[in-house]
């Protein structure tokens, strides 16, 4: 199974950038950029990395990024997950960015922005990766702040995709913040929002509602609502769930106790994804085999959550198709070998 799930090419829908950011990394950008971190070395970090909930991750995940102060930096950022995406055969991904991260630390958008597309342009040119960018508001910081932010972000509206709203779920609702989204709208963004992580399904209805988003991040919480289930299926709404992430931040205890199955055997439009895969133990692929691995997941069921995340996307119909058709490929040829 390992094999056949590196041999389908993937899309990805729900990475943040900076969570992608390994110690390596971290220590290498702190000692160009003279930046003082709380870890003497890499295996500190490491131990580092045991998160309780949400918050607790965030807590890290925010000191992280105060090594990214160039645009070289924001590039090797982007160029190392790139290299990610070439082990793990993802030929197309949709990255989340948090600018307010940055901004607010006196980076300035351009310097994030420009860093992030020079890498992702270099990616299509080598690797044929194609990608898109969705610009997220961080939920604990007022929407008078992701307001000036989303401001600030129409001067590179032509590398931006969509809006996004992630960051600290519970306390801070999706109504939070329904003007910026509505103005998100009105500008043409595509809109997504996580939602039902941690809180409960009132904040997808929320996201749903007030917000009018494409897709939910997580959504997790769905299935403590059969009005809800019945709806997400219906509608054929994306749910970009994070396996690894939601064992880590302890949504479930163990993945015996993840839904995702249950999700998909419903009927709804599920996919697989890494979300801060250098903190939660494992890039797209590791995600996968964990959760062959712990659930009565098949064959078929891999398959329908590879093509759930490329028919999930933002890219063209005609990309799809061309897409899909790179997974039959696989499909088919695995089908001569008797391994289906």
């Amino acid at each position: 199974m390992k094999e056949f799930i590196q041999k389908l090419p993937k899309a990805e829908l729900h990475l943040h950038i900076e969570g992608s950011l390994e110690p390596e990394l971290m220590f290498e950008l702190a000692k160009r950029n003279n930046i003082k971190i709380p870890y003497k070395t890499i295996q500190d970090i490491k131990n580092a990395y045991n998160f309780t909930n949400l918050q607790s991750f965030l807590d890290i995940y925010y000191a992280g990024a105060n090594v990214l102060i160039t645009k070289q930096d924001f590039y090797d950022l982007t160029w190392n997950y790139i290299l990610k995406c070439v082990e793990n055969n993802i030929i197309h991904t949709e990255i989340f960015f948090d600018p307010q991260s940055h901004t607010q630390r006196g980076i300035e958008f351009k310097t994030v922005i420009l860093g992030i597309v020079e890498a992702l342009n270099d990616a299509k040119e080598k690797y044929g990766i194609t990608s898109a960018i969705v610009m997220c508001f961080l939920r604990h910081l007022s929407q008078e702040e992701a307001l000036k932010t989303f401001d600030e972000a129409l001067a590179f509206k032509d590398y931006i995709i969509g809006v996004g709203l992630d960051s600290s779920e519970i306390g801070n609702p999706p109504s939070k913040f329904e003007q910026v989204f509505k103005k998100a709208k009105e500008q043409g963004f595509k809109l997504v929002a996580h939602a039902g992580e941690e809180a409960d399904v009132s904040y997808i209805f929320e996201a749903l509602d007030l917000l009018n988003i494409q897709r939910i991040d997580h959504g997790v919480q769905s299935i403590k609502s059969s009005f809800l289930m019945e709806r997400l299926k219906k509608e054929q709404i994306p749910l970009t769930v994070c396996p690894n992430s939601n064992i880590e931040l302890k949504v479930f205890e163990n993945y015996s106790q993840h839904n995702i199955k249950e999700l998909l055997d419903y009927g709804l439009n599920v996919s697989v994804n890494s979300d801060d895969p250098a903190y939660f133990k494992g890039y797209l692929n590791q995600n996968f085999i964990n959760l062959w691995e712990n659930l009565d997941l098949g064959k078929e069921d891999i398959i329908k959550l590879v093509k759930n995340s490329l028919n999930s996307s933002f890219i063209s119909d005609d990309l799809k198709k061309e897409y899909i058709k790179k997974v039959e490929q696989i499909i088919n040829n695995e089908k001569t070998k008797g391994q289906i």
